[in-house]
C-alpha cells in the first residue's frame, strides 16, 4: 500500500490532475468548489495498471494554507510536484521542494501541467531546467517530469506509466507492531457516530480491537474499517483508514490526535532532535527559539534548545532539544518541519532521535551530543544500548519497536548483547539463551551496568532502612516498589531476580538485605520474656495493646507481631499464638461436633468476657473461618461449612 501527495503552487492544477486521474474531486469543500481553490486536504485514489490501489493525498499550494499542507504530506512515500507550464517555478514550489526534502521523500516525480497552454516547445524545455535545478540537491533530484495536460489528456498514459514504475521501487511500510494513525480529518456520519482518517503507520488495527487516541487517552473500539471506501477487516500499513469509533465524541478528537493500540505509545513533553535549517532561512535558530512544529499531522507550539553550540545557522545542522506545549505522540526517526511565527514561513525540519529524554539538557556537555550521535548513527547494539539505558528496565518489544530496526536486524543484536551478558533478562528464569524466546515472553530487560547501579540503590534502601528499624525483619515490598518508583511489573520481575541470584532475602511481605539479622540486647529480651510471661499468666484476659506497647515499646510489639509470636485480633486487641490457636481449633471442633457456636460457648471453655469473645468472633468472620447467623457461629464455605 503506497500514498501519493500533491505538492506546488496554488493554481498550479493540482486538483484538476488528481481528478482526471482518479475521477474524483479531492475538493470536497464548497468554498472549495466556489474559489476554485484548494484550501484544506483532499482526498482519493486510483487503481494502477499492475493492480495496486494507491491512495492520494491533495493538498492546498497556497501560502496561508500551508499549515494544512503539512498536515497531509508527513504521511506520503512518494510526492508528486505540480508545476504549470505557463507559469514556472514559483515560491510554493520552491517552499514545498523545501519540505519534500527535509522530510526526506525520496520517491518522486513532476507532473508538468497546462501544456495545453504554451505553444512555444523551448519554453517547455526552459521550464523544465528550472525545475531540475530547483531539485538539484534535494531528496527529488533527479526525478522525472512528465509533461501533460488534464484537459486534452495528453501525457497521463505516460504519467500513470511513470507512478507505477516508481512505486513499485518504492519500499512498503514496515509493520513495527506498534500502529499509529495521525487523524487529518474528523466527522460524523449519521447512524454511525465518530469516523476518523489518515494513514495508518507502523503496523495495523483490527476491526472490533480497542484502541486509544492521544495525546488525551481516552479509549475507543473500532467499530467499522473502511480503506477507498470498501469495508475491511484489517488495515496494513500504509493504507489510508476511514475508522469509525465506538465510545468516543468528535468534540473529544482534533486533527493531530493519534490513533493507536493501548500501551503502544506514550506521549512526550519533549525530544531531542537534529535539525537542518534551510539555506534561505532568514535567521539562524537561536536558544529557546519559539516555533511551530509539524510532525504526522499535528502542528504544536514549542521551544528549541539548541545543544552543543551557540545557534544553528541557515544552510546547517546541529542538535536540539524541543520542548512542547503541548504533549505530542512521537516515535524515533519520525520527521519533522519547523516553522517560525512571525513572519510566517518553513525555516527547517529534521529527525526525532530520542522521543521521550528524561531530561532537559545541558547545552554544552559533550557526553549529551555524542549519545544523540550514538542514538542516530551507531551500531544495532550501540542504539539498542542507548535506548535500553534511557529507558531500563523495558519490555524486550518495546525496547526493539523504539529501535526502528528491522526485526532480524534487531534479534541478531540482541543475541550478541545477550552472549555478551551486555543485557540481563529479568526474572526468575534468569537469562534467556536468545533473544527470540525473550521477545515471544515479553521478559524485561536492564542492562549490566543498570543492574549494578539498580542493586546499589536497593541495597541502599534496605540497609538505612535496617539501622532505622532494627528490629524488624524488612522492609514491606510495597515501601520498596514506591521508593524506586518502579509499576508492579517490573518491580516484581526485579525482586525474583535479584532474590534469585541471592542479592536481596525475600518473604512474603518483606524484603531484607541478606546481611541482616535481627539481634536483642539483654534488656530487650528481658522485656519480651515479661510480656510473654505476662501473656502465659492471664492467657484468655490478655492486656491491653497501651499496656503492652508500655511493657515492650513500640517496636518490640512490632517485632512480636512480624515474628508470630503475638496475633492481632483486633487494632486494640492481640492474643499470644498458641492461645489463639487453642481458640480456634475449639471453635471448628464445636460447630463441627454440634453444627452452631454460641458466645456462651466460648465462655464457658475459657472463662473469658463478651469483651474478648466478640472481637475474636468477629475476628474469625473476617477470616472466612465462620459465618454468622444470628446470635450463633456456623462454618463458613471455605472451611466446609
Amino acid at each position: 500500500m503506497h500514498v501519493i501527495g500533491t505538492a506546488g503552487h496554488v493554481d498550479h492544477g493540482k486538483s484538476t490532475l488528481v481528478k482526471t486521474l482518479t475521477g474524483i474531486d479531492p475538493d470536497r469543500l464548497r468554498e472549495e468548489q466556489e474559489r476554485e481553490m484548494t484550501i484544506d486536504l483532499g482526498f482519493a485514489w486510483l487503481e494502477l495498471p499492475n493492480g495496486e490501489s494507491v491512495s492520494v493525498v491533495d493538498v492546498p499550494g497556497h501560502e496561508d494554507f500551508i499549515r494544512n499542507m503539512l498536515a497531509g504530506i508527513g504521511g506520503v512515500d512518494a510526492a508528486l510536484l505540480v508545476v504549470a507550464a505557463d507559469d514556472g517555478v514559483m515560491p510554493q514550489t520552491r517552499e514545498h521542494v523545501g519540505i519534500l526534502n527535509l522530510l526526506q521523500v525520496k520517491s518522486g516525480l513532476v507532473a508538468l501541467t497546462k501544456t495545453d497552454l504554451v505553444a512555444d516547445p523551448d519554453w517547455l524545455e526552459l521550464v523544465k531546467q528550472d525545475i531540475a535545478e530547483v531539485l538539484a540537491g534535494t531528496s527529488l533530484s533527479g526525478a522525472r517530469i512528465i509533461p501533460v495536460s488534464a484537459r486534452t489528456g495528453d501525457g497521463i498514459p505516460e504519467l500513470i506509466a511513470e507512478l507505477t514504475r516508481l512505486l513499485g521501487s518504492t519500499p512498503d511500510r514496515r509493520d513495527y507492531g506498534r500502529p499509529r494513525l495521525p487523524i487529518d480529518r474528523v466527522f460524523t456520519i449519521a447512524g454511525f457516530g465518530t469516523v476518523v482518517t489518515g494513514t495508518l503507520t507502523d503496523g495495523s488495527l483490527r476491526l472490533g480491537e480497542e484502541v486509544e487516541a492521544l495525546p488525551g487517552g481516552l479509549k475507543a473500539r473500532i467499530r467499522g474499517l473502511q480503506s477507498h471506501k470498501t469495508r475491511i477487516e484489517i488495515g496494513l500499513p500504509g493504507s489510508r483508514l476511514a475508522i469509525n469509533l465506538s465510545g468516543i465524541r468528535t468534540d473529544q478528537l482534533q486533527r493531530g490526535d493519534v490513533i493507536t493500540r493501548p500501551g503502544c505509545l506514550s506521549t512526550t513533553s519533549m525530544a531531542d532532535a537534529r535539525l537542518a535549517l534551510l539555506p534561505d532561512s532568514a535567521t539562524p535558530l537561536r536558544h529557546n527559539m519559539e516555533v511551530e512544529f509539524f510532525s504526522g499531522a499535528s502542528r504544536i507550539t514549542a521551544r528549541a534548545r539548541v545543544l552543543g553550540v551557540p545557534e544553528i545557522a541557515p544552510g546547517e545542522s546541529g542538535w536540539v532539544q524541543l520542548c512542547f506545549e503541548s504533549p505530542a505522540a512521537l516515535v524515533k526517526g519520525d520527521r519533522f518541519i519547523l516553522r517560525q511565527f512571525s513572519p510566517s514561513r518553513t525555516i527547517g525540519g529534521g529527525t526525532i532521535v530520542e522521543p521521550n529524554p528524561r531530561i532537559r539538557h545541558r547545552r554544552f556537555q559533550k557526553q549529551v551530543v555524542h549519545r544523540l550521535e550514538t542514538l542516530a548513527h551507531g551500531t544495532p547494539e550501540e542504539l539498542l544500548a542507548e535506548i535500553l539505558h534511557n529507558n531500563e528496565p523495558v519490555k524486550a518489544d518495546l525496547l526493539l519497536q523504539n529501535s526502528n530496526l528491522d526485526r532480524p536486524v534487531a534479534e541478531q543484536a540482541l543475541d550478541r548483547m545477550l552472549a555478551a551478558r551486555a543485557v540481563i533478562v529479568l526474572g526468575e528464569e534468569g537469562n534467556d539463551s536468545q533473544a527470540r524466546g525473550v521477545l515471544e515472553n515479553r521478559r524485561y530487560l536492564i542492562s549490566e551496568a543498570g543492574w549494578r547501579r539498580l542493586l546499589d540503590r536497593v541495597a541502599g534502601l534496605l540497609k538505612e532502612y535496617h539501622r532505622q528499624y532494627p528490629l524488624r525483619r524488612g522492609m514491606p515490598r510495597e515501601e520498596l516498589k514506591s521508593r524506586l518508583r518502579l509499576d508492579t511489573h517490573p518491580f516484581v520481575e526485579i525482586v525474583a531476580h535479584a532474590a534469585g541470584t541471592g542479592e536481596i532475602a525475600e518473604t512474603e511481605a518483606y524484603l531484607r538485605h541478606p546481611g541482616h539479622a535481627i539481634q536483642l540486647t539483654a534488656a530487650q529480651q528481658s522485656q519480651i520474656d515479661r510480656l510473654l510471661a505476662w501473656y502465659r499468666k492471664d492467657r484468655f484476659t490478655p492486656p491491653t495493646v497501651r499496656e503492652v506497647r508500655a511493657e515492650a515499646g513500640d517496636e518490640l510489639t512490632a517485632l512480636l507481631l512480624d515474628l508470630e509470636d503475638l496475633v492481632k485480633v483486633t487494632p486494640d486487641l492481640y492474643f499470644l499464638r498458641e492461645t489463639y490457636e487453642e481458640m480456634v481449633a475449639f471453635v471448628i471442633s464445636r460447630i463441627r461436633s454440634r453444627g452452631t457456636l454460641a458466645v456462651a460457648d466460648v465462655r464457658d471453655r475459657f472463662g473469658m468476657s463478651r469483651k474478648y469473645i466478640i472481637p475474636f468472633l468477629d475476628h474469625l468472620d473476617a477470616r472466612k473461618i465462620t459465618r454468622r447467623i444470628g446470635d450463633d457461629r456456623v462454618l463458613s464455605d471455605a472451611q466446609g461449612g
